[in-house]
């Protein structure tokens, strides 16, 4: 029984000690995602603008519930650190696992048994060090109930725990640990496992964005990545705040910003401010309306589009005719860097890299931040 104790004792401390240094790692995150589908290549990201890059997206298998990377992926994802590294040998790799595409339900049923979720958690840092990465990015777009925002708590200190274990195993730096979660510390009620979520991550990145988009407000314009919204809670302002009210600490939020905009068909032409009636999405731009930051600065050129700034929102959106397009420019991206700095954030991220192929918003934040 003494033995027992003695090895719990231990094993504990060595997790506890894990996590210390862990935490210890990451001074500011000046972050993107990058994913082969936006036609980037690896070798054009200005990675001496970036901290941390991740690298979208690891598949999680349905059936075995192992993380994979397709064929397909498998030569850009395992030269992906090595490429990064050329431009800044400093610069920190994660591989990021989910998206927006995956499966919410295979994730929820991984993480509702030890045994898959052992599964999981083993694959992705055997993977990680296969495919030299830094760290894993969990994207698991959401937890949906009270018993799955349990079995995510489960999954991170396990996940931690595992990886403090292969550490002092191996002697090798404790892969880091992040998660991109909803911008607001509960999913429509159903509240994240805070304590789990300080005690075990790295950092969270908040998606503050998507907030309105013509595919599910199509009657009205809005601002996609409002900061602050006088019309409503839905803003990055009040998610940080939620979360910060609800016990993770400021240190452990990085805050995202988008690369890319939405476009709405105006009900009428002459009516273009922000909230103004729409006609659903502009399909001109794109079958769902969205639109890289490129894409828009090429579309005011060609249209001669008026372009605004709102301060009070903290968004930007231009319209020419009848299509308008919210978006975040550089005074947009310069003001919520200088809002995450201020108020003791880790950093920024941005979905996503490809989307910004002259680095104007990617330099401007990584300026503002200094």
């Amino acid at each position: 029984m003494a033995s027992k104790t003695l090895v719990y004792v231990l094993s504990t401390f060595l997790f506890l000690l894990q996590l210390h240094l862990s935490a210890g790692q990451t001074t500011v995150v000046k972050g993107a995602y990058w994913f082969p589908d936006s036609g980037f290549p690896v070798s054009g990201i200005d990675s001496t603008l970036f901290t941390h890059l991740f690298c979208a997206f690891a598949d999680l298998d349905s059936t075995s519930y192992e993380v994979t990377i397709s064929s397909t992926n498998a030569v850009q994802f395992s030269t992906f650190t090595q490429t990064v590294q050329q431009k800044n040998p400093s610069v920190k790799t994660l591989l990021s696992i989910g998206g927006g595409g995956s499966s919410p339900s295979t994730f929820a049923s991984m993480a509702s048994q030890n045994s898959s979720r052992k599964t999981f958690i083993d694959s992705s840092i055997q993977l990680a060090r296969n495919y030299s990465f830094h760290g894993l990015d969990l994207d698991w777009e959401y937890p949906s109930s009270a018993t799955e925002m349990t079995n995510l708590g489960s999954l991170l200190t396990e996940w931690r725990a595992a990886i403090a274990n292969e550490s002092s195993s191996t002697n090798n730096t404790a892969l880091l640990l992040s998660g991109a979660f909803f911008y607001n510390s509960n999913y429509y009620t159903i509240n994240y496992p805070f304590q789990a979520i300080s005690n075990t991550m790295d950092w969270i990145n908040l998606m503050a964005y998507d907030f309105y988009g013509p595919g599910w407000s199509p009657n009205v314009t809005g601002p996609p990545a409002a900061l602050y919204n006088p019309t409503s809670q839905v803003s990055g302002d009040t998610g940080v705040k939620n979360w910060i009210q609800a016990g993770v600490a400021a240190k452990k939020l990085v805050l995202g910003v988008p690369f890319y905009g939405y476009a709405w068909l105006l009900a009428n032409a002459n009516s273009h401010e922000i909230f103004s009636p729409a006609n659903g999405v502009a399909t001109s731009i794109s079958p769902d309306g969205s639109i890289t930051y490129s894409g828009i600065k090429d579309f005011i050129s060609n249209n001669n589009a008026t372009a605004v700034y709102n301060l009070t929102i903290v968004t930007d959106y231009c319209y020419a005719g009848t299509t308008w397009i919210g978006y975040d420019d550089t005074q947009s991206i310069y003001t919520k860097v200088t809002y995450a700095k201020g108020n003791g954030l880790l950093g920024y991220f941005a979905w996503h890299v490809g989307a910004d192929k002259n680095f104007t918003l990617s330099r401007n934040a990584s300026v503002t931040w200094g």
